[in-house]
């Protein structure tokens, strides 16, 4: 008899994600493992989704998404990027994991090679794989996650087909340079690759960097997918708002995989994104003001107890270097140790690579937190520190 589920995915392993919260929970610990912010996200936008809920349509929107948030994302792109786009290459998704979801099943086929940046939010690998493409790793290397785009190159073969950029990137929190934009963009030009860039993080800026799109870039424009998300944006990753910006006829291959996943956003949560996507520079600009403080603090704040912080241009996230920081544990033992013992929960890095045991010793933290959280949370990786130094 059969049992009726498909043990392919009986195969899959829990995030690291939800094994942390989970943790978190059970222990009562400070959760600066997965990444959300500890506040509920601007008034004035939940103000706007509650008025459409009880006044506005509550049936299917719009496929592709509304009208108004389609323009929405264009005039913002065009506002804060450069970017030149039109409401026809905007599809609306359930998130940018969804979004992620529709690239891969739309412009892969079966035996394709994609190639994955590690260290990488794990659902990459996943996703590319249920789509019958094959996932292609190259490794960045600690404290500087530069792109190298010589061992880039020298992994694509006649079968590669995309190549996946998280910029800026998550877990290391790199935003990478003008000039290794201009290189990953000659590389797709010149070996036929597309471009899917995951920039979720675009708007949490930690340095005066500018964020560029690969979108943006010469030549680029026929063979890019810019995902974002208003979850990051706005701090309400738990709305599930994502879009993907690509040429039109790129655009309209992914709506069509959009449709059989999710196949609609509520239009409640649209209709306030689109009016928030309009708010002025400015309110951007202090938003990120606030993570920076929050970064400054929490890194101080470490550094002073003896740990070793990587440097973060963007997200919500820093990375400790554990061996750096006279503890010599592998990273899970120690996230493990750190939550049940010590009551704060984190991130091991070597989850988010394709061989774990190749992993540097390093834990992601989520400083997108409330200062006297951060503080208490300080004291206890201190103490951690303390128990488990060499």
């Amino acid at each position: 008899m059969s049992t009726g589920f498909n043990p392919h995915f009986s195969d899959l392993p829990t995030t690291i994600f939800e094994v942390m919260s989970g943790l978190a929970r059970t222990h009562d610990a400070i959760n600066l493992g997965q990444g959300f912010p500890d506040s509920q996200g601007p008034e004035a936008l939940r103000r706007l989704a509650c008025e459409g809920l009880m006044t506005g349509s509550n049936q299917y929107p719009p496929m592709l998404g509304i009208p108004a948030l389609r323009a929405a994302v264009a005039e913002h792109y065009a506002a804060h990027q450069g970017l030149a786009l039109s409401a026809e290459q905007v599809v609306v998704t359930s998130g940018a994991t969804e979004a992620l979801a529709a690239n891969f099943l739309a412009l892969l086929s079966p035996g394709d090679e994609v190639i994955v940046l590690d260290p990488a939010y794990d659902a990459y690998r996943p996703l590319i794989a249920r789509a019958g493409a094959i996932p292609r790793t190259v490794t960045l290397q600690p404290p500087h996650w530069h792109l190298d785009l010589a061992e880039i190159e020298a992994t694509i073969t006649a079968k590669t087909r995309a190549i996946v950029l998280n910029n800026p990137m998550n877990p290391t929190g790199r935003s990478f340079s003008h000039a290794e934009l201009m290189g990953l963009g000659k590389l797709c030009h010149d070996h036929d690759l597309i471009a899917i860039c995951d920039e979720v993080w675009e708007h949490v800026r930690l340095t005066d960097q500018p964020h560029r799109s690969l979108l943006g870039l010469p030549g680029m424009a026929d063979r890019t997918v810019k995902i974002g998300s208003a979850g990051k944006m706005f701090g309400v990753t738990g709305w599930k708002v994502g879009f993907v910006c690509a040429a039109p006829e790129i655009a309209k291959v992914i709506g069509k995989a959009h449709q059989f996943l999710t196949f609609t956003t509520p239009p409640h949560l649209q209709g306030a994104v689109a009016q928030g996507l309009g708010w002025d520079k400015a309110w951007f600009e202090e938003q990120a003001l606030g993570y920076q403080a929050a970064y400054q603090n929490l890194r101080q704040g470490l550094s002073d107890q003896g740990f070793c912080v990587l440097d973060s241009a963007a997200t919500y996230f820093m990375c400790l270097d554990l061996q750096q920081s006279g503890i010599d544990r592998p990273a899970l033992d120690f996230c493990f140790e750190a939550v049940k013992t010590y009551g704060v929960a984190a991130i091991p890095l070597q989850s988010l690579y394709e061989k774990p045991e190749e992993a540097p010793p390093i834990i992601r933290l989520c400083f997108a937190k409330q200062e006297t959280v951060l503080r208490e949370a300080i004291g206890r990786l201190a103490k951690a520190r303390q128990a488990m130094r060499t």
